[in-house]
């Protein structure tokens, strides 16, 4: 966290009370359980950079490359789109982390993030190794989770923070500002394991922004007091606060002291500094309090799972012919390609409309299914959509485990890029429209492509009707 001397008095001053506020903005999803095991063993390999690299993690200096190099390597082996954006500093040149899971709605971004570097004095585990785990863990976890979210995730793990906030500012300076108005919050983690610990939310909350109390009421539902804590200028939630970006983040103290009453209601001890190791060296991989890591990254869980799937409403829809030929399947397999069969009339399962539709999988047994169409997107659109309806039935029993998948994908050439995943864990006895943008493609000629997977028992059927591509 960056040194700022407003902040000798955050522990007092700056402090509101304890406020409790009840219920939430965002729509009610289960919260998970991150763990905190896994966390610890990424705090582990940040101490080993460090060890390694002259006892550091600063901007400039190998440590902070090595620490940016294997974040960015467990993010792409978990299925993420990742950059490593590079900068100059006056250390030299520092990098981001900039990690998107390739799924849900890409006009309304959902963020989370934590700056990387340390101080040159020290490994930096607590400032801050902690949010970096925390961030890290909670993206690898929705990745293997079988989630499907509504809206964008990207998460974003910051350089020289230590100097100025430089890389989030940067990140945030070189956005077109039409990307940076669809980033509906931004959730920033900075210092979450201290080990005289306090649990402050930030004090953000524009009009509109409802993640400050949701962050409150979650810590209230596992029966943790919070107080609010004005971080002002002071951490990288500042970049996007300036632009208007909704923010809100956690807490749990750096150089500032425990007062009586909060060691009463947070144990620890009263008189002493949140974080006695605060931006030294002994900031090692024993300046931790493992409970307050523990808690707080399942409140990072708790938002990222809920945010995705947050109603943000949409935007109007792109008006226009619909580019999918054959869309509803009653001229049977024409205009479509792929595994034989696939379309069909059979009375089985129902279409949406008409008698023929896409039955993927339902097998029982292990096989690969698919179907796909070319389609050519106007070079002049606007907006461009793609939408079908679903209807998913399952004879697996499990409510945590994905066994069974149909893919949206749009192959461009020799890549492949898959826009959503549904499960046998997406099962509903009732068709659902799914809405994708795939306004990336206009002035190309892809296929859209349906592509189904089925384990070795149990079957899942994954039935598509009235599919379209409105490019406008």
């Amino acid at each position: 966290m960056l040194k700022s001397p407003l902040y000798g008095v955050l522990g007092t001053a700056l402090v509101a009370g304890a406020v409790l506020i009840p219920g939430s903005s965002a729509q009610a999803v289960e919260s998970p359980d991150i763990s905190v095991t896994n966390a610890k063993a990424h705090l582990d390999q940040f101490q080993s950079i460090a060890t390694s690299n002259g006892g550091n993690r600063y901007t400039g200096r190998p440590g902070y490359l090595a620490s940016a190099n294997w974040v960015k390597s467990k993010l792409d082996a978990a299925g993420y789109t990742t950059v490593l954006q590079s900068f100059s500093t006056s250390a030299g040149t520092s990098y981001n982390v900039i990690a998107e899971w390739p799924h849900g709605d890409a006009n309304h971004v959902v963020m989370a993030g934590s700056h990387l570097d340390s101080v040159s004095s020290g490994p930096g585990i607590n400032d801050n190794g902690t949010g970096s785990a925390g961030v890290l863990e909670t993206a690898l976890a929705y990745a293997a989770s079988g989630q499907v979210a509504k809206n964008r995730l990207r998460f974003g793990f910051w350089g020289a923070e230590e100097l100025g906030l430089l890389g989030s500012k940067y990140y945030v300076n070189n956005l077109p500002a039409a990307d940076r108005d669809k980033i509906e919050l931004y959730l920033n983690f900075d210092m979450i394991g201290s080990p005289n610990p306090g649990y402050f939310v930030y004090n953000d909350n524009p009009a509109g922004n409802g993640a400050r109390d949701d962050l409150t009421s979650y810590f209230t539902s596992k029966s943790i007091q919070t107080e609010y804590v004005d971080v002002q200028g002071r951490s990288d939630h500042a970049a996007f606060r300036s632009l208007g970006i909704a923010t809100a983040g956690t807490f749990s103290g750096a150089e500032g002291t425990k007062t009586s009453a909060q060691a009463t209601k947070w144990g620890g001890t009263a008189g002493q500094a949140y974080d006695p190791c605060y931006h030294r060296s002994c900031d090692n991989i024993n300046n931790l309090n493992l409970t307050s890591l523990d808690r707080q990254i399942d409140a990072i869980g708790h938002m990222i799972w809920n945010y995705a799937q947050k109603e943000y409403g949409d935007p109007e829809p792109p008006t226009g012919d619909n580019l999918i030929k054959n869309p509803g399947f009653e001229s049977g397999a024409v205009n479509w390609t792929g595994t034989t069969g696939v379309i069909t009339n059979s009375s089985s399962k129902p279409a949406r409309t008409g008698t023929y539709k896409a039955w993927l999988q339902g097998n029982g047994r292990s096989s690969t299914e698919n179907i796909g169409q070319s389609v050519a997107i106007p070079a002049a659109a606007t907006a461009a959509s793609l939408s079908f309806w679903i209807r998913i039935d399952t004879t697996e029993t499990t409510s945590s485990t994905v066994y069974d998948t149909v893919k949206v994908q749009v192959v461009d050439g020799s890549t492949t890029t898959t826009l959503a995943t549904y499960s046998n864990l997406n099962k509903s006895t009732s068709y659902v429209q799914k809405t994708l943008n795939v306004l990336a493609y206009k002035g190309k000629t892809v296929t859209v492509k349906f592509l189904g997977q089925e384990d070795s028992s149990l079957q899942t059927s994954f039935v598509i009707d009235d599919v379209a591509l409105i490019g406008g």
